[in-house]
C-alpha cells in the first residue's frame, strides 16, 4: 500500500504549515522551478491551504465557544477579524 501523497500535512501545526506554504510561494513565484516540481509543490501548497483554513475555523469555533455565557447563552459573539 502506498501512502497518500501530503497525508503528513494533516499532523502539521498552523504555524509550520504555514511556514511551509510560504517557502512554495516563494520558490512559485522565483519562477526557476521545473514544470514537474512546480506541479508536485503546487499540489502541497493546496493541501496546506487547506490545512490553514482549517485550523482557523476551528480556533474561531473556540473563540466563539469562549465567548459564550456561563448559561450557555451568546455573550455577544461576533466573527473573528482575521484580516
Amino acid at each position: 500500500m502506498t501512502a497518500t501523497p501530503n497525508a503528513d500535512v494533516a499532523k502539521l501545526s498552523f504555524e509550520d504549515a504555514l511556514k511551509e506554504l510560504e517557502t512554495i510561494v516563494t520558490k512559485l513565484e522565483r519562477g526557476d522551478v521545473p514544470l514537474a516540481e512546480s506541479i508536485a509543490i503546487y499540489e502541497r501548497g493546496e493541501a496546506l491551504k487547506r490545512r490553514c483554513d482549517a485550523l482557523l475555523r476551528e480556533a474561531e469555533a473556540r473563540v466563539e465557544k469562549i465567548r459564550a455565557g456561563s448559561d450557555g447563552a451568546a455573550a455577544g459573539t461576533e466573527p473573528l477579524d482575521v484580516g
